[in-house]
């Protein structure tokens, strides 16, 4: 009997301590530095340490970091560039994600820009697939590419929100592995699903939905197919695409999209404990 007693009291405390290991953390929200007004910023921002990128389905603008003031446009035809979600900075380029969203069935492509004079140099079509591009990042010698599914508008049938995938590519786009987010980020989701993401230089991945104002901290698994919910940290934008500011410490960049604005906020460091 008291070996029994003692099992179960093992069990109860292996239990617990595992369940407390699986809540992701609520931090300290982020610290707001910036906002400016940029009509492009309908879907995602990307800024360096001298100007920021307003991005919009079709368009790009250019803005002086310093004076907020815009200095070069592109505009590109909206029948070929439908759904331009995101970008990041890759040297002297903007790499962008484009979907034809909200047409299916769902295809992807990842476009290039010469940040430099605001010109479209190159295409890589993806095609059909896992469902439609929103955000991809370069990190530890691959990319990492983000499809998003819908459970309206947008979506394919049968395959709703859960079915948003992050995909790592080689150089080549070759896949190398493939992850579904985990449920206490997909609830957050809504009907809706990852509208942006980058990686840390903590290793961590940081991803926003369509319209809550969180960042969610995410890790990927030592085995297993699920991302690892860390942390969760409250934004002062409601979710779309998000970028960090190349050569600045922890300063992300979103949109506000019903005002049109750019961003900048401070992410306070997550500790994983692990």
């Amino acid at each position: 009997m008291r070996n029994r007693l003692l099992s179960a009291c093992l069990i109860a405390t292996i239990t617990t301590a595992s369940e407390a290991a699986e809540t992701p953390a609520t931090l300290a929200p982020v610290t707001e530095v910036a906002r400016f007004s940029a009509e492009e910023a309908r879907q995602g921002v990307v800024a360096d340490g001298k100007y920021v990128y307003a991005i919009s389905n079709a368009e790009i603008g250019k803005y002086d970091r310093a004076t907020h003031k815009r200095v070069d446009t592109w505009q590109g035809d909206p029948a070929r560039f439908r759904h331009m979600n995101s970008c990041i900075l890759a040297g002297k380029e903007l790499v962008c994600a484009a979907s034809n969203y909200p047409e299916v069935p769902q295809a992807s492509s990842i476009e290039w820009f010469d940040a430099v004079h605001l010109a479209h140099v190159r295409t890589r079509s993806l095609g059909p697939g896992r469902g439609s591009l929103t955000w991809l990042d370069w990190h530890d010698g691959s990319w990492w590419a983000c499809f998003a599914n819908y459970d309206g508008k947008g979506g394919e049938p049968n395959r709703d929100h859960r079915y948003t995938t992050l995909v790592r590519y080689g150089t080549d786009f070759q896949e190398q592995g493939a992850w579904l987010f985990p449920a206490t980020v997909l609830e957050r989701f809504g009907t809706f699903s990852s509208s942006g993401g980058v990686w840390g230089e903590d290793g961590l991945l940081y991803v926003t939905g369509h319209d809550r104002p969180e960042l969610y901290a995410l890790r990927v698994p030592p085995a297993g197919s699920t991302l690892e919910h860390v942390a969760t940290i409250p934004l002062v934008t409601d979710g779309q695409a998000v970028a960090w500011e190349r050569g600045a410490d922890r300063i992300l960049w979103g949109i506000e999209r019903k005002t049109k604005e750019a961003v900048a906020a401070h992410v306070p460091p997550v500790t994983t404990g692990k």
